[in-house]
């Protein structure tokens, strides 16, 4: 009986090493599944019940997600070098700040009602904080005023 058990084992843990190996190729656990002949609900099972099975699928699934990365900028360069506008697009939006899309937001509204002093501070700080104007340090410095930690 024993016999059978360890069987059944080496089964399961010869399964779970082509799926490891599958996973490495081709990050999609559905296909995975279906090219290693084992349902999914087995599959999640495996995984919440055996954390080193667990551990070595993430780390299947990051280096094939790594392997298709390297594939897809491969095939990306291609295809820059082929002269392919949409490629080329894509490559200057991601790599280079010229290209990147940019928001502008404009208002014509007028506010319904003013902002109290204490909303107006929380306003300007958000807006400093966020770069969109310079900090009220800054502008005391293009003014040729010095801020209290300059003038010591």
């Amino acid at each position: 009986m024993e016999e059978n058990l360890n069987t059944v084992q080496e089964r399961q843990d010869d399964k779970k090493q082509l799926i490891i190996d599958q996973l490495r190729k081709t990050p999609i656990i559905e296909l995975t599944c279906k090219k290693t002949n084992l349902s999914r609900a087995t599959f999640y099972r495996w995984r919440k019940d055996d954390l080193e099975f667990a551990q070595k699928v993430e780390q299947a699934l990051d280096e094939g997600l790594s392997t298709i990365s390297d594939l897809a900028e491969s095939k990306l360069i291609s295809a820059i070098q082929n002269e392919n506008f949409s490629a080329i697009a894509f490559w200057l939006k991601a790599h280079h700040p010229a290209y990147k899309t940019k928001i502008e937001v404009s208002t014509e509204a007028k506010p319904k009602e003013e902002l109290t002093p204490e909303q107006q501070q929380l306003v300007k700080k958000a807006l400093e904080m966020g770069e969109i104007i310079p900090t009220t340090e800054d502008n005391n410095k293009s003014y040729g005023q010095q801020s209290s930690t300059d003038q010591r």
